[in-house]
This record gives C-alpha cells, sequence and structure tokens, in this order.
C-alpha cells in the first residue's frame, strides 16, 4: 500500500496528535527493534499506523500483547488443498497477515495462466498475498512428464505481474553450480531487475554452495541439519526454519538462534495440510518455537520483521509508517489471538468483520479446471515383472522428506513382484496426468500398509498421479477414480472407496474448510483400518515423485537417482 503525498501530511498531523485517529489500540506493545514490551496506545489511520505513544480517541480498543500481523514466507497455497480465499479465512483468525506465496504447483500444471489465477483469486482478501515466480517449470526434464515450460522470457514476464515481487526457490541447484544457462539466464532476470532470489539446496555445502550463493540466490528452506544452517549462515544466506505437516525442522534447528543469527532467520510452513490449521498456522508455529527453546521476541523477529525487511514490505512492526497490520495476542506462550487488523481495520474480534468471495469452479479459467488427463489405468499397468532378485528401495527419512536407497527381495506371484506388508514395504506407481503418453513409473517403497491402496493427482512437482498399494485390484480402483474427479484424493480397501475431489488444477478443493477437514477425517480412518501409520499419508506420498531432493524417487518414467540426476533400473541382481 502506497502513501499519496496528502495522506502522508494527514498521517504527519494525527501523529502529531493534531487530528484524530480512526481508532486506538492501547496496551502492551512488542518493539520488534528493541526486543521490549512497554504500555501505550497505537493510533491507527488510513491503514496506517500513525504514532505509538499517548493517544485518545472515541474508539478505543483495549488489547492484551500487541503484535505486527504474522507473515509466513514460504508457502505453497495448494498444498493446503484449499482454494486461496478459503485459506485466507482460516488463517487470518490465527493472526496471519501477509504471505509469500510460490506457485510453483498450480504454474506446472497450468503455466503462467496458473498464476495469474491465483493472483486473481487473493485479490482484495483480508489476508495479503505476494508471490514469487517459478524458475523450475519444470523442476527438471528428461526425468518425468510435464505440462507446461516457463523460458527466460516467461520469468521476465511474470516478474512484472501484480504482486509478484520475487524469484521463487531455484530447485535445480545442481545445473546452477554447473553454470547451465537455462537457469543462470533467469537467474539474471531477477538480479536486473532487483527482486529477491529464494532458493532451494538440500546438503549442498562446500565450493558448490559457494557456486549457488554467488549466483545471486539468498534463501533457504531445506536445511536438516546444525551444520547445514550455519555454513550456509557463515556465507550470508537468509535460513528459514521449516515446520511443516511432514518436514519439520524447527526444533532441530532451534540452536541455530543467537544475537549474531537472528537477523538472518525466519520462520515457515512450506507444506500445510488443513488437519494441521485446526491448530493453527504462524501462531501455531510460534508455539512451537517456544517449546524448543527459541526465545519469544526472537520467533515474533523471525515471522514479522525478518521477513518484511527481506522482501522489502511496509509491514512487520508496531512503529509509525508501518502498515497498520496487527495481532493482539493474549501472551508469549500461548500466543492466542484475539483481534486482527489489516490495512487499519478490525477484521477479527472473535468472529470475522470482513467478507470472502463465494467460490465457482465453473468460472475459473478452463487449463485450471480441465487439467487432468490421464489415461484409463488396468492391472497390467500396475504389475511389476520379476527381472532380477534385488532391487533398489525408496526409504522415506523420518520427519524429512528426505529419501536414502535401500535394498529389497521381493516375493515373486507368477512372474510379478510383489509388496510385503509384514516388512513395511508397498508398491508406488507414478503415471502420466498431462496426456503425454500412457508413461508408468513403478517401485517399491518402505511405507506401512496391510492392505488397500491409495491415490493421488499431488505429487511435486509435476502432480502426475502417484499411486501407493499392496493389492493391485485396489490401485486400479483408486487410480482410476482421480481420473474420474478430474484429480483428487482416492482410497480403496476391501470394497469401500472414499474420496476428496481437488477439481481446480487437481490440487485445490472448491469445498469449505470444514468440510475438506470432514472428509479428509473420514479418510484417515480408513487409512487406519488400512494399517497405515503415517501421520499425513497422502502429503508423505506426494513427495515421493519430487526428483530434485536426494536421493531416491519414482516418476512416470521410472526410478530418480536424484544425485545423478540420471534414471536408474529398478532391479540391482
Amino acid at each position: 500500500m502506497s502513501m499519496h503525498t496528502h495522506l502522508a501530511r494527514d498521517l504527519i498531523d494525527v501523529a502529531a496528535g493534531r487530528k484524530e485517529p480512526d481508532f486506538v489500540l492501547s496496551g502492551e506493545v512488542f518493539s520488534v527493534f528493541t526486543g521490549e514490551c512497554f504500555e501505550a496506545d497505537v493510533a491507527v489511520y488510513s491503514g496506517y499506523i500513525a504514532g505509538v505513544g499517548e493517544y485518545s480517541n472515541a474508539d478505543v480498543y483495549e488489547v492484551e500483547c500487541l503484535l505486527p500481523g504474522f507473515i509466513d514466507a514460504h508457502l505453497h497455497v495448494e498444498s493446503t488443498l484449499l482454494h486461496p480465499a478459503e485459506f485466507a479465512k482460516v488463517v487470518l483468525k490465527h493472526g496471519t497477515t501477509s504471505i509469500i506465496a510460490d506457485p510453483h504447483e498450480i504454474t506446472n500444471v497450468c503455466g503462467k495462466q496458473g498464476l495469474k489465477f491465483m493472483i486473481d483469486a487473493t485479490a482484495n482478501l483480508p489476508v495479503d498475498f505476494y508471490f514469487t515466480a517459478p524458475p523450475c517449470v519444470p523442476a527438471v526434464e528428461g526425468l518425468e512428464s510435464f505440462a507446461f515450460r516457463l523460458e527466460v522470457g516467461d520469468i521476465k514476464e511474470v516478474l512484472r505481474y501484480e504482486r509478484v515481487i520475487g524469484l521463487a526457490e531455484v530447485m535445480n541447484y545442481p545445473a546452477v553450480v554447473e553454470g547451465d544457462v537455462s537457469i543462470t539466464s533467469k537467474i539474471d532476470i531477477a538480479r536486473e531487475m532487483g527482486v529477491t532470489i529464494d532458493g532451494h539446496c538440500p546438503g549442498l555445502s562446500g565450493k558448490a554452495l559457494n557456486a549457488y550463493i554467488a549466483a545471486g540466490i539468498s534463501t533457504d528452506h531445506e536445511s536438516t541439519s546444525l551444520e547445514e544452517v550455519m555454513e550456509k549462515l557463515r556465507r550470508g544466506m537468509k535460513i528459514m526454519l521449516r515446520e511443516g505437516s511432514i518436514a519439520r525442522n524447527l526444533k532441530s534447528l532451534a540452536r541455530a538462534v543467537s544475537p549474531y543469527t537472528l537477523s538472518n532467520l525466519m520462520i515457515v510452513s512450506d507444506d500445510l495440510l488443513p488437519n494441521d490449521l485446526l491448530k493453527g498456522h504462524i501462531d501455531e508455529r510460534l508455539r512451537r518455537a517456544v517449546r524448543y527453546g527459541i526465545k519469544a521476541g526472537d520467533a515474533v523477529r523471525m515471522v514479522t520483521i525478518n521477513p518484511a525487511m527481506h522482501y522489502s514490505l511496509n509491514c512487520g512492526a508496531v512503529a509509525p509508517g508501518y502498515n497498520a497490520d496487527l495481532v493482539s495476542v493474549n501472551g508469549f506462550d500461548e500466543f492466542e489471538v484475539g483481534l486482527v487488523v489489516k490495512n487499519g481495520k478490525i477484521v477479527w474480534d472473535g468472529k470475522y468483520r470482513c467478507s470472502f468471495p463465494k467460490l465457482d469452479v465453473s468460472e475459473m479459467p478452463e487449463v485450471v479446471r480441465n487439467s487432468f488427463k490421464m489415461h484409463e489405468i488396468s492391472l497390467e499397468d500396475v504389475k511389476i515383472p520379476a527381472e532380477g532378485s534385488v532391487c533398489r528401495l525408496i526409504k522415506p527419512v523420518k520427519d524429512q522428506i528426505l529419501t536414502e536407497v535401500g535394498e529389497y527381495e521381493p516375493p515373486v506371484k507368477n512372474g510379478f513382484a510383489q509388496p510385503n506388508p509384514e516388512l513395511g514395504v508397498s508398491k508406488v506407481v507414478v503415471a502420466d496426468r498431462h496426456g503425454a503418453g500412457k508413461l508408468i513409473g513403478k517401485a517399491f517403497v518402505e511405507f506401512k500398509m496391510d492392505g488397500g491402496a491409495m491415490a493421488s493427482s499431488v505429487s511435486h512437482d509435476s502432480h502426475n498421479c502417484i499411486c501407493v498399494g499392496v493389492d493391485d485390484e485396489d490401485m486400479v480402483r483408486a487410480m482410476n477414480a482421480v481420473r474420474e474427479m478430474g484429480g483428487g484424493f482416492a482410497l480403496s480397501f476391501k470394497g469401500e472407496l472414499k474420496t476428496l475431489p481437488l477439481p481446480i488444477a487437481g490440487l485445490m478443493s472448491d469445498l469449505s474448510f470444514d468440510e475438506v477437514v470432514r472428509r479428509l477425517e473420514a479418510m484417515n480412518d480408513l487409512l487406519r483400518k488400512m494399517g497405515v501409520r503415517a501421520e499425513h499419508p497422502f502429503i508423505e506420498i506426494s513427495f515421493f515423485a519430487l526428483p530434485v531432493i536426494p536421493k531416491i524417487r519414482v516418476t512416470d518414467f521410472g526410478l530418480v537417482d536424484v544425485e545423478s540426476m540420471k534414471l536408474v533400473d529398478l532391479w540391482i541382481e
């Protein structure tokens, strides 16, 4: 929100006490600049904070502890399964007033029109949505089917879109290190335009890390160890401590917070499922941060002034001239939100004081509502011929999205390799959903399931159809159910079929938050009957197909060795 000259003069008059503010918030105020809490009045005028001190007005609201509005500096809205307006409605009452969203999920599926859809869908909401331009669409080439490619000219165009404020996470870090022009030229455009460039470089170290940073990349949210964080901080990177539904790094990385490092740290969510949003959004991350030993004031800075300064936003502080994005909480232990002010208007005080648009899929762009083009799946499509005695096994790392490579000796039946529920080994199948052809990759994964199958149109980042199961007929039924819905989640077990349609690009629902949660909980009940032990099964399997996170993945082309960026055979012997 830019300030016009006449408004600036009025704001000066309000700050000086010559003109009445719109309203006053009175109580304890936290300063992100000094770390102090102090009693004060906060005068709000025309969307801005005019002054902090002693002010009077007919409208005075008593507050317990006043903080800047919370900022999630790195989030994929699509991963919440919610339409952006519905997501905004959920997080607003938890004190979130700004989002920096990386829309590479929908951009992979729908191209530039997908990003335009997200911009339109977030216009005039009581939460500010800023976007970054995805440079890795597709994430990689030659390893999976994909729908769209953003070239250098596309990036230059997208960076001029409304509320696009930087280049999104540069996931193809090997290409950056090698100086590949296809990616470095996109980074050059961002540097020339003077916008931020976000990173994604799990495990990168030494000279390779130096090369990545020298390219102009300023952040990383993929660090999983204290040593990794400290090496990146020493080289000037800003680190986003991630606490999502699956990747939870905040507890193990809390010791990285110190007076020296604090200004270069942020707390983000990255990927969250609706079930987790029941507990809260950034307010829940703050509660966890305090439990993990981070000082409350430091944690608040990491979700307010730090991201605001990094992305050059005029918010993140309770101070004169800043946007009046404010949150009243009951203290630094519970962070229970009582009042939310956005752009100088009270939007939540125990109930909504603002409106949200109604959703209608039929009014959405064709590319968004008709993106799923998978062939019908047959039994032969999901069978794995026994072409050896030992095969590679995908082994997920607990509480991470990393995987290790294991070995598996599958039982054989009628010439086909089988999963082994007793060992916790299931079959995983990925099928093209973009109309490229009937391409199907198959492998085995360490994923506990006693029976049935689960299928999803959410599989990062190209979002081909992924299915994990131990019964071939159930796998076929679940995958075809996803096909018939035009995208979504499906479970098949002992004749029972449960689904959650995701008609918006095969990624997001048009249902209310409450209904999405209700359906997910019903699916979780069935998953428990199937013997699935994962806390968030659908988001966990969604990463099995992501060929930019070490060490091994499966796409519709087959098994991918991420460290060498090459397809490898399923069979070792």
